[in-house]
């Protein structure tokens, strides 16, 4: 009881005074760390574009880690396996109810492990697919069809699914679009500017919606 306690203060007093994002260093041999220019891009243009006041010093943190607790917004992605143990899916299920956002990008080929991967440790949830109308794409940048395509990738059209906790977003799974890709540096894909900003806009979409809920 007085871990529990202490815990939920922790929670608390992290998540308020807290605008720190981190990327999630998960098991199972999936390329947690792919695009480490990233998040730190998004940081920025979210910082000038949309007057947050997040932390450039993007951390890294692992699943089963207390530490996930001070971070309102986990970004992850990859292209292969993920596996959570026990002790991650109760420490991930515990930060997401309690206030936490993971943000998960398919970097292609992600999306098979992290629907099992997020069922052990939401068993009666499935994902739900956004509708193009729904708040996440309306503001402070308008997409009014949805998550753009940032990479083609297979041709499929792309798709934001979510889970939710008691009407409140925790998780949001974007796929077949890549937004990581065009956070990076542009020397990294060579993407068109007009792409990249797309993808940075839809990122500081989510961004602009975690901090405001």
């Amino acid at each position: 009881m007085k871990y529990f306690l202490v815990l939920t203060l922790f929670v608390i007093t992290s998540f308020v005074s807290a605008q720190d994002v981190a990327v999630l260093h998960y098991k199972g041999g999936g390329d947690w760390y792919s695009n480490p220019t990233s998040l730190p891009n998004l940081v920025k243009y979210c910082n000038t574009h949309i007057n947050t006041r997040i932390n450039t010093d993007v951390q890294t943190v692992e699943t089963a880690s207390l530490d996930i607790f001070q971070f309102p917004f986990i970004h992850m992605t990859g292209h292969g396996n993920v596996f959570f143990d026990d002790n991650d899916k109760t420490n991930l299920k515990n930060y997401l109810i309690s206030g936490g956002f993971l943000h998960i990008d398919d970097n292609y080929g992600l999306k098979p492990y992290i629907t099992k991967a997020l069922k052990d440790v939401f068993p009666e949830q499935d994902l739900i697919e956004l509708p193009a109308t729904h708040e996440i794409f309306q503001k402070p940048n308008s997409f009014p069809e949805g998550l753009p395509k940032i990479h083609e990738h297979d041709g499929k059209r792309p798709q934001a699914s979510a889970l939710f906790h008691n009407g409140r977003m925790i998780v949001l799974f974007t796929t077949e679009s890549d937004l990581g890709d065009g956070w990076e540096d542009p020397e990294v894909h060579n993407d068109p500017e007009d792409v990249r900003e797309k993808a940075l806009k839809m990122g500081a979409n989510i961004i602009y919606y975690v901090f405001n809920h």
